[in-house]
């Protein structure tokens, strides 16, 4: 009978495997290539327009004329026209390491300073780019000497991050600013309390202008204005665009996404950097929404009108052997008569992806749905509210480890009806073991008419022998969720507990084949078990012992082998996680017992 369960409970893992596979992760990647086929067939069908400074093939009078795409223009499709209209041509190309310093490329051009309690650094005024940018609060590592986060570099460093926004224009004839573009500031720093004015004058009636502001946290918005002092109307299309040369080094992890990714009509899609490889462009309209790049903390997004509608696009191309990402978008345009002026807004974010602050842009912006760019994942409905219970937790008693504990009280005392339901089956069966074993032994000869008289037992003391599977069943997606709050949360990272463990993101960083550091060695990854995971082993093991023995030698001697096992696989686990697991296992140890007690079952094996 044991045996049987066992194989039942190989074959529903492998099941559930399968039909994830099967039922989400296939139809998702077949409709992910169909609309990149789509996209492809879209883009053959757009006709050859004239190059600016060129005689152009072809005219309809209806588009505008562009450059033809090259590893230094990024073009995303003009809405409505079989036309495609250039953005501005990316800056610069990747320079090898023994290139220039980062701090000697700053130093070459004009900059206004960007200062915040949170973020610092700077504007180039030569093409007016946001392309230095340091996340103050947030260090690399638990050191306090360690350097803060850089998330922004300039063209001409080892991989330059940036952002840009401009207009394109439906007529070449116009002058428009570009990347070789000198603007003029009204002052030599942005800073919450100080917005930045750039202005630009073309010398033929048009004057630009860009107001910059930025708010407490990790938003920057970007009002662009054109003042039409000419005398003919013009059309301009407004677009942002987010540039990243290089491929950064990623987890690899299949439950974290890293790359590129933007929410679309109220719907998330992702992209990783090995698709975007692949597919080369990526297109979607969409209304309002945001795309950006993303690192497991650090966000970097473009947030166009939510009123208007953009061709927004994923990019790939390569520049001297080094990949180029690129997600830009490509607004309405813009109808300006003469004597009148025209502006758009944006938004961008560039900063850490704390859960509270993208919910208040969510919210205060009217964002489609910002607070995705966590990847919170497909137990979202349990993740977020799990988090949110976690860091009302912490606020009020100021440690996530001592918050990770009082959640696991609060969700035995939720599951606590099953687990008693679930307890008392295991002890009725512990308390039919004698009997069981009789059974065995008297039919042993006979598996039919042992199972048979197993069956009958089982119905004629009211026992369901699965009954103490479910409730463990139910918890699983609370425990993948929380492992996902452990993981993702950039609120959880550099977490201290107490003691040792100083990031509950972190697996425990001591060792039992060191002697938890009396010897001084590093051993291999898979020897790296710590106490905490030790202690986890041992309570598994305890409450292992509680419950009723298979009376199938092989089958108990791999049921006893379990905790060791599960110490060995969750030791590298954030130790948030694998102190919950500990918690969670004394906490049902003392419930199970207390329940053994009182219905008079041997607490001792």
């Amino acid at each position: 009978m044991e045996q049987r369960n066992l194989i039942m409970a190989v074959v529903a893992s492998v099941t559930i495997l399968l039909g994830w596979q099967f039922l989400y992760e296939q139809p998702r990647v077949e409709k992910e290539m169909a609309a990149r086929k789509a996209a492809q067939i879209e883009a053959t069908k757009n006709k050859p327009v004239a190059v600016p400074g060129q005689k152009p093939a072809t005219s309809n009078g209806q588009g505008p004329t562009v450059p033809s795409p090259t590893p230094q223009t990024m073009v995303p499709s003009v809405p409505g026209s079989a036309a495609q209209i250039p953005t501005a041509p990316v800056v610069g190309v990747p320079v090898k390491p023994s290139g220039p310093s980062r701090a000697s490329i700053l130093q070459k051009a004009p900059r206004v300073q960007i200062s915040s309690d949170r973020l610092t650094g700077s504007i180039q005024l030569k093409g007016g780019q946001i392309d230095d940018l340091v996340i103050t609060n947030y260090r690399k590592t638990l050191d306090a000497s360690s350097p803060a986060i850089t998330l922004l570099s300039p063209t001409g460093a080892k991989n330059p991050y940036y952002a840009q926004f401009g207009w394109v224009a439906g007529n070449s004839s116009v002058k428009l600013p570009t990347t070789e573009t000198v603007w003029t500031a009204d002052r030599t720093t942005l800073s919450p309390k100080q917005p930045l004015k750039l202005s630009w004058d073309n010398g033929q009636g048009l004057k630009f202008n860009r107001t910059i502001t930025l708010d407490e946290n990790y938003m920057f918005s970007v009002t662009q204005v054109v003042e039409n002092n000419s005398r003919k109307t013009i059309t301009l299309y407004p677009y942002g665009l987010v540039s990243r040369t290089g491929t950064p080094e990623t987890l690899g992890f299949f439950i974290l996404h890293e790359g590129l990714l933007g929410v679309f009509n109220g719907q998330l899609k992702e992209v990783d950097y090995d698709d975007v490889q692949d597919a080369k462009t990526i297109s979607q309209r969409s209304k309002g929404g945001w795309i950006g790049i993303t690192d497991k903390y650090w966000l970097t997004a473009l947030i166009p009108d939510q009123k208007a509608d953009t061709q927004t696009n994923f990019r790939h191309n390569l520049q001297l052997k080094k990949d180029k990402y690129q997600v830009d978008y490509l607004g309405d345009p813009k109808v300006i008569p003469a004597g009148s002026s025209g502006y758009v807004s944006n938004q961008l974010f560039a900063g850490a992806k704390e859960v509270k602050v993208l919910d208040s842009y969510e919210e205060d912006l009217g964002i489609s749905r910002f607070d995705l760019a966590i990847d919170f994942g497909w137990f979202y409905f349990l993740t977020k509210p799990i988090f949110y219970v976690l860091l009302w937790f912490a606020d009020h008693i100021g440690n996530f480890g001592l918050a990770i504990l009082l959640l696991t009280v609060l969700i035995k005392l939720v599951f606590f009806p099953l687990a008693n339901k679930s307890y008392r089956a295991m002890s009725r069966l512990k308390q039919l073991q004698p009997k069981m074993t009789k059974l065995r032994d008297r039919h042993k000869d006979d598996k039919a008419k042992m199972n048979e008289a197993m069956m009958k037992l089982y119905k004629t003391e009211k026992v369901n022998p699965a009954a103490g599977c479910f409730p463990m069943l139910v918890q699983i997606p609370v425990f993948f969720a929380l492992y996902k709050v452990l993981f993702v949360s950039i609120e959880m990272r550099h977490a201290p507990f107490y003691g040792w463990i100083q990031d509950l993101s972190a697996p425990d960083p001591t060792s039992l084949f060191t002697l938890f550091g009396v010897i001084p060695w590093t051993p291999p990854e898979f020897l790296m078990i710590g106490i905490w995971p030790i202690l986890m082993g041992i309570t598994m093991f305890m409450q292992q012992k509680l419950n009723p023995a298979p009376a199938d030698p092989m089958q108990a001697k791999i049921f006893m082998f379990l905790p060791l096992m599960f110490t060995f696989m969750l030791a590298r686990f954030p130790a948030g996680l694998v102190i919950y697991w500990a918690w969670n296992n004394i906490l049902s140890i003392a419930q199970q017992w207390v329940i053994m007690r009182r219905m008079g079952v041997k607490v001792n094996p």
